[in-house]
């Protein structure tokens, strides 16, 4: 890959120099995996940064064994940059979802670069303070109806990784187990207002295509922010 188009794919490196840019690159592995194979398992954060060029993969908190999803993530966006830093054991994994093409850079390699560049450090932690933002912002929504939250949800992850077609935005079919995992609402919930929302004509899921289509992105961003749907009617 290119320099340009990388700090074009990645926000996180549209200010790095492009000399930490080339030796970035220089450095950096390239890894391919099919839908459902684990990407990065428990034992190995902290290990390096993980760069997602495309797919679609899902974080997940492993307790015994149950598993409950925490992230969506998908292209541009990348993982495993806290664990750098934290030695403590991790009790996350990740899994790809759809096939995932990524590049990895070990930690002593993103540790020098952050060194070496400081417009790249002063980015990161830009990027660090606006995911915990969103963090604070879920914690303050949660008393919020569930149709408002999984609106919310559908419509962060249109504008985060969608695909803009003539029907509308495309984001990848995400089971509904995970939706309700990462909006905090239960599965019974999510089926009914998936369905209403699908009975409304304002989202569309495409099966063989594995794409859920936002087609009244309006309309959900109006339900996202201020409109209380019920489940009924």
């Amino acid at each position: 890959m290119q320099t340009k188009a990388f700090s074009k794919l990645f926000p996180l490196f549209n200010s790095t120099k492009l000399e930490t840019l080339e030796w970035l690159l220089s450095v950096a592995v390239k890894h391919e995996y099919p839908a459902g194979r684990a990407v990065l398992m428990e034992d190995a954060w902290g290990n390096a940064v993980y760069f997602i060029i495309s797919g679609w993969v899902k974080v997940r908190r492993l307790s015994g064994e149950s598993t409950t999803t925490l992230a969506i993530l998908s292209h541009g966006d990348f993982f495993g940059e806290m664990a750098i830093l934290d030695e403590s054991p991790r009790s996350t994994d990740v899994v790809a979802l759809s096939k995932v093409y990524l590049f990895s850079i070990s930690a002593q390699h993103f540790i020098q670069a952050l060194f070496k560049d400081s417009q790249l450090h002063h980015r990161m932690l830009q990027l660090m303070v606006r995911r915990l933002r969103q963090t604070n912002i879920r914690f303050q929504e949660r008393h919020q109806p569930p149709a408002v939250k999984l609106a919310n949800t559908l419509v962060c992850l249109a504008q985060s990784y969608g695909q803009s077609t003539q029907q509308g935005t495309e984001i990848f079919n995400i089971s509904y187990q995970d939706l309700a995992n990462v909006t905090d609402i239960s599965i019974e919930d999510t089926i009914k207002i998936m369905e209403k929302l699908d009975s409304k004509g304002w989202i569309k899921t495409h099966c063989q295509d594995q794409t859920i289509c936002l087609i009244n992105t309006q309309q959900l961003t109006y339900l996202a922010s201020r409109v209380r749907l019920g489940t009924r009617g």
